[in-house]
């Protein structure tokens, strides 16, 4: 079967993982309906799991078309490396000590700003934790903001309208607060190394643009909900769990170790192995390992890689097409559909790019990571953590998309025309 073929039915079935994605409520309401299969329909309603069962079928459908040789060939050929760091780094990032140290350093922003009630809580973490993503990685960052929304904020009776407001602002916030660094974004990653970004031009290009955007998004959504937001229950005094200290520092340890070693499996699984037997040594200074949560969202990314990988036939003429002002425009509205950094990718494979255009892919790509959850990597990981709290616990891609567009503007305007 020739190579078109695959490539044709590729995208067919990335269609339709997307499309899949847009109807979870739909299977999540048949299981309601239709007790017997509630399992099943359960399974199909679960976004982390979309693009794993939709990455598997193309497997399946290049073993029938082209032979199991072929199909196992091509899953060989995919960098799994993503998936992995992020199953990683996510449950190191979500330990109860590494969420106490996160927290008492927001804490210790809000007690500096004048507002109260809940108000600098919500602004602390929707600014500062993906801000502090450009040294501890965009997943990391995520898990931890995702968490400490989730247990302070969401856990309380707020408005559907408040909590996609605030859940799309956090993935703007993520994808546009990791390029202050050359190694947290992984859009910024696919290309850094290649076009010679280092620290210096990430601040000085992006960095600056970006800490403007973020904070504008984040005091603009706890202005708008200011309301609901103001009367959050402060936290009981007293009932915080005990903490040792110096076990915050080797669960820090851990985590700088497993972001210091992202590109080496080998290493980081390793320390992520001899973190798993500290944290079970110490259980009483532990909360449960997400680990459940932390599986899923490497399925979505490792399905994403399988079905991703068989789109550059399409994506690559269609950027490389563009002018430098259009390929912002463009590759921030394809982001919404793929991951923004295959689009990255794709450019870095092109030799005699110029400067502009550089900065203008990757300023798009990240531009438009909030839009979609499958837009940018950590994305999967903050919605696995918060969409418990949402009606029928299921965040909807067209309430997300809506709730993303106001801070997404923000970020256009912030790194197009500052």
């Amino acid at each position: 079967m020739s190579a078109q073929t695959i490539e044709i039915v590729a995208t067919v079935l990335f269609a339709l993982a997307i499309l899949h994605t847009f109807s979870t409520k739909f299977f999540l309401r048949l299981a309601h309906r239709q007790p017997a299969h509630a399992g099943s329909w359960h399974l199909l309603g679960e976004v982390e799991v979309v693009f794993g069962i939709w990455a598997m079928v193309l497997v399946l459908s290049m073993a029938l078309l082209g032979g199991v040789s072929e199909a196992t060939a091509y899953v060989d050929s995919r960098n799994f490396t993503e998936p992995m760091f992020v199953f990683a780094i996510m449950v190191i990032a979500g330990t109860r000590p590494v969420l106490w140290a996160a927290t008492r350093l927001v804490d210790g922003l809000a007690r500096m700003l004048p507002w109260r009630n809940g108000l600098e809580f919500c602004f602390s973490v929707l600014a500062l934790v993906p801000l502090l993503g450009s040294f501890i990685t965009e997943p990391a960052a995520m898990t931890l903001a995702a968490l400490m929304l989730a247990r302070r904020v969401y856990a309380v009776n707020i408005s559907n309208k408040a909590k996609y407001a605030l859940l799309g602002t956090l993935f703007v916030n993520v994808s546009i607060g990791g390029v202050l660094t050359p190694f947290a974004a992984p859009p910024v990653l696919m290309v850094a190394a290649k076009w010679n970004w280092d620290f210096a031009f990430m601040m000085t290009t992006f960095g600056w643009k970006a800490i403007i955007a973020v904070v504008f998004n984040a005091a603009a959504v706890v202005f708008v909900f200011r309301k609901e937001l103001g009367q959050l229950p402060a936290p009981e005094a007293g009932t915080t769990s005990p903490m040792s200290i110096p076990l915050v520092i080797v669960h820090l340890l851990f985590l700088l170790g497993v972001v210091a070693f992202a590109h080496h499996p080998a290493m980081f699984m390793g320390i992520f192995l001899l973190f798993l037997g500290v944290a079970t040594a110490y259980r009483q200074y532990q909360d449960r390992l997400i680990l459940r949560e932390g599986l899923l969202v490497a399925f979505f990314l490792a399905g994403l890689v399988v079905l991703g990988g068989m789109q550059a036939w399409w994506l690559e003429p269609l950027l490389m097409g563009m002018s430098s002002d259009a390929v912002f425009f463009g590759a921030a509205a394809l982001t919404a559909v793929t991951d923004n950094a295959a689009l990255t990718y794709l450019g870095s494979l092109v030799e005699g790019l110029s400067d502009e255009f550089k900065y203008m892919l990757v300023a798009g790509a990240v531009a438009g990571g909030g839009l979609t959850v499958i837009a940018n990597a950590p994305n999967p990981a903050g919605m696995s953590i918060v969409r418990r709290y949402f009606n029928d616990e299921s965040v909807h891609p067209l309430g997300l998309l809506l709730a993303a567009l106001p801070p997404t503007l923000v970020a256009i305007v912030a790194l197009r025309w500052m």
